[in-house]
């Protein structure tokens, strides 16, 4: 039961993650937490990522396909695995395919979260994290949440690649590359593109009802 989530920066596909692990017994794989995870070690690649996306740009396939295989080959499929961020060109679904047959798997769900450009800034520009707990909240849509939170605002920051300018130039880049992904796995049997602007419950009840059937 293997699935990819697609969606731009900001589509909330780490939310939608975070619950199918929960509730579904799920191993995620996050192309943006394995790049994050090592520029946090300080490693010569990851200073070579951390300039790449504080630029705006992708990291080369080389780089993120070696991250993702390893950290397959260390699951072994002991779980079904969510890929997040990944596969985003026609190269990486052939990389994703040559893995999967290594281990006789295969991907069963394809969800897309689909979202406007304007939601996207308003998500990006607005979006905060606390340092203590982890959790992430939005300037324009939970001011209340963020109000109440038990840690206190000064454990909440924005992330730095959170840049409106480089948040439209990573929108448009993405769209851009992964349409022609989005255009293979969407004549194959287990596609779903799902409305990303619709609210957090709303998607995921959408994502229960196709996973349950």
């Amino acid at each position: 039961m293997n699935l990819i989530l697609f969606g731009p920066p900001g589509a909330g596909k780490g939310t939608q993650a975070q619950y199918i692990v929960k509730n579904y017994n799920y191993f995620q794989i996050s192309t943006g937490d394995l790049l994050r995870n090592e520029t946090k070690n300080k490693s010569k690649l990851g200073n070579k990522i951390e300039k790449l996306i504080s630029n705006g740009e992708f990291v080369s396939d080389k780089i993120v396909n070696e991250l993702i295989e390893k950290s397959v080959t260390d699951l072994k499929f002991k779980k079904p695995i969510i890929f997040d961020g990944y596969p985003r060109n026609i190269q990486q679904v052939n990389n994703l395919d040559r893995i999967l047959n290594e281990f006789n798997q295969k991907i069963l769900f394809v969800f897309f979260l689909n979202v406007s450009r304007e939601i996207i800034e308003k998500r990006i520009m607005g979006r905060i994290t606390c340092s203590k707990c982890n959790l992430t909240f939005n300037d324009f849509f939970n001011k209340n949440e963020i109000e109440k939170h038990p840690c206190g605002k000064e454990f909440l920051t924005k992330r730095t690649d959170d840049d409106i300018s480089i948040a439209i130039s990573r929108y448009d880049i993405y769209m851009k590359k992964t349409k022609p992904v989005l255009d293979f796995y969407s004549s194959k049997k287990g596609f779903h593109e799902i409305d990303g602007s619709l609210k957090i419950a709303q998607i995921t009840s959408k994502i229960d009802h196709i996973l349950k059937v």
